[in-house]
């Protein structure tokens, strides 16, 4: 009989023989894939030791959902290899809703080859292969994947440095150790392996039929264009094949409001290839949702006691270096410009000409808060693989504003911050949110991105942390995402299908301040430097309206729509009569347009249905004689002979409450 060993099971003392495995140990627990032992993940199949603080982790909590899906990354880097024996292969990390694996091929995969290897995939999980963990030496696995270029490599860059050398590359070689999962069949044999860290499900059997091959793109190895170019497959996998198909659902309904597709349908905004990516212009109609917006957003940064500059789109690159933000934005800011001797670059950020307005004069505390807001025009050299329409974009518009504090008025301040954001979210209709607090790393290659002291670290996060905690708003950390120059608290809003998407940004600069010099006088006659805190409450109002176009499905609340009355006559001999009552509507606000053109009436009502305006009016001989119209609704609903200035009131009244119909 083996040595017995104490163990902690889900919070349970337990005594149990040497060599139980964690398996063992969770037998009966429905849905379990991994263990967490002492907060770190590990397969079923290894033995417990004595000590082992172990609970269950099952597909019901992201860490479950994440070992699932890069199970199902290892099945198809098998089907893979199985289909096409000479595929090298690169990274297959999971993702947000699923997961991906890079491949070496001859030629790249089509959609009919994406569905014949999701057939090999399922006979894999049909055989119930189980992935077995096995350690290796460096030489070893040099070795035994010496057909494996891309392996090799990543091999060299094991450890802490593997996710900033290439992404993904920790899910393989993030540890200090080196191991190999190798898929093995019932009879004992070993279908295939590959460099992982691990852990995996049990048994390929658990994958189900809950996975789909979703699409193939092009790929740099290292993300570099200057590395061969891979071929990266898509997939998402589930727990059960109902959530998969939700899932699928959510995705169709995505694509339906998708802002690029609807931008074009309602003649918003397009994207001209004589631009380049990333550069969009906005059309009349998109002119009118942005124009209030500005209009908006101006107007509330007033009554919030900011007063507003403006600042060029280009500086010398000098000012960058001051600020701190060269080089550590280099990648994402566009190449100098040689000019009269001197390297000029497109303004990436307005703070740094900002802190220059604080600096131009003396300033007292009875100055402060100093809050500065501007719309300023801000270029950023995305990669052309992440740009995407109006989300992310290589020029933009950024409702910036810095506020320049005492460290006493700090928490204030951020609390009026919060209250102007979430004040903002909602009356634009994003009323789902939470709130999200970056932090700095602590340990790891990136911990070293971060400037300040221990001290300032923890006085800023504190200050941020304590005000957000008081609006009783869900606070999630996220440890490692600040700026290098302090923490951040980021409003994360959820979409009218549940997507969430980063909205409003509060930072918290201690950096700035000391490297511009930035002074003011205190009471006792001292010089201090100001805190500063960065605000943005759109962000980027491109990116902005691209959500908003996805949350309404172009379906905007009155106030927002670019037309907000589209006048239908039922015949050619009502055009005067209506034409009247819309230049009534006009003279009160009212966008609107009356639809004159030669179509029948009911093509009319369905061309107007289609561009999503709110309000359709009809008028016929009855609605001419009494002075009335008639109104037509999004969801096809009537409401019949209401009188014109009860027509004018409804209308007014929904612009000014914000009111979606």
């Amino acid at each position: 009989m083996s040595a017995q060993i104490t163990v902690h099971v889900a919070g349970n003392e337990r005594s149990v023989d040497g060599g139980t495995t964690y398996g063992d140990l969770l037998e009966g627990e429905r849905g379990v894939l991994v263990a967490r032992v002492g907060g770190e993940l590990r397969d079923l199949h290894l033995v417990a030791a004595d000590g082992d603080v172990v609970e269950p982790v099952t597909a019901a909590e992201q860490d479950g959902l994440d070992v699932l899906r890069h199970s199902a990354a290892h099945v198809l880097a098998q089907a893979v290899q199985e289909v096409h024996p000479d595929a090298k292969l690169g990274i297959g990390p999971p993702i947000r809703d699923g997961f991906y694996y890079d491949f070496d091929v001859e030629t790249p995969f089509t959609p009919e080859d994406l569905k014949a290897l999701e057939k090999v995939m399922q006979r894999i999980v049909n055989e119930g292969q189980t992935f077995h963990r096995r350690e290796v030496s460096d030489a070893d696995a040099a070795v035994e994947l010496a057909d494996e270029p891309y392996k090799i490599e990543l091999i060299g860059l094991k450890g802490g440095a593997a996710e900033d050398a290439a992404e993904g590359a920790s899910v393989e070689v993030g540890g200090a150790q080196l191991t190999i999962y190798d898929n093995v069949r019932r009879d004992g044999t070993v279908a295939w392996g590959d460099l992982c860290r691990g852990p995996h499900v049990p048994s390929t059997k658990v994958l189900g039929n809950a996975f789909k091959l979703m699409r193939s793109a092009a790929a740099y190895w290292r993300g570099s264009e200057k590395n061969p170019q891979l071929q990266r497959v898509y997939g998402t996998a589930w727990p059960s094949k109902d959530e998969m198909k939700a899932y699928l659902d959510r995705l169709a309904e995505a694509e339906k409001r998708d802002h690029r597709k609807l931008g074009a349908e309602l003649d918003l905004f397009s994207f001209p290839d004589e631009l380049g990516s990333g550069m969009a212009v906005f059309h009349p109609k998109g002119g009118v949702i942005k124009r209030e917006m500005e209009d908006y957003v101006r107007r509330r940064h007033l009554e919030e006691g900011f007063q507003y500059v403006g600042t060029p789109h280009i500086s010398k690159d000098g000012l960058f270096h001051t600020s701190g933000h060269l080089p550590y934005y280099a990648d994402t800011m566009f190449p100098p410009m040689e000019l009269e001797h001197a390297q000029y670059r497109l303004k990436a950020m307005n703070c740094p000409m900002h802190n220059l307005i604080f600096r131009s004069r003396g300033r007292s505390y009875r100055e402060l808060p100093m809050r500065l807001f501007e719309f300023g025009s801000v270029y950023r050299f995305e990669k052309s693989g992440v740009v995407h329409g109006l989300t992310r974009v290589r020029a933009m518009t950024q409702d910036d504003s810095h506020s320049y504090v005492t460290p006493e008025q700090a928490p204030g301040e951020i609390e009026h911050l919060l209250k102007f954001v979430v004040g903002l979210l909602e009356d634009f209709g994003l009323d789902d949110y939470y709130f999200e607090l970056s932090t700095r790393a602590t340990e790891g290659e990136k911990k070293d991105k971060f400037i300040g002291s221990d001290e300032q670290w923890e006085t800023a996060t504190e200050v941020l942390r304590a005000t957000a905690e008081t609006f009783g708003v869900e606070l999630v950390d996220d440890p490692g995402g600040a700026a290098y120059y302090g923490p951040k608290i980021s409003v994360q809003t959820r979409d009218a299908i549940g997507r969430t998407w980063q909205m409003s940004t509060i930072q918290y600069d201690f950096n700035q301040p000391h490297r511009f010099g930035l002074e003011y006088q205190a009471a006792d006659g001292s010089r201090q430097e100001p805190v500063m805190i960065h605000s943005a409450k759109f962000g980027s109002i491109e990116r902005f309206i691209g959500v908003l176009v996805e949350h309404y499905a172009g379906a905007f609340p009155v106030w927002l729509s670019p037309v907000q009355v589209v006048g239908v006559p039922v015949a050619a001999e009502f055009d005067d009569y209506l034409g009247g009552v819309l230049e009534r509507m006009r003279a009160a606000g009212i966008r609107t347009e009356l639809d004159a053109s030669d179509d029948r009436f009911p093509k009319k009502i369905r061309t107007a249905s289609k561009s999503k305006v709110p309000y359709v009016l009809i008028a016929g001989g009855e609605d001419r004689d009494a002075g009335a119209v008639s109104f037509r609704y999004r969801d096809g609903s009537q409401k019949n002979g209401v009188p014109v200035d009860e027509a004018i009131a409804e209308i007014t009244a929904a612009i000014a409450d914000r009111r979606q119909v």
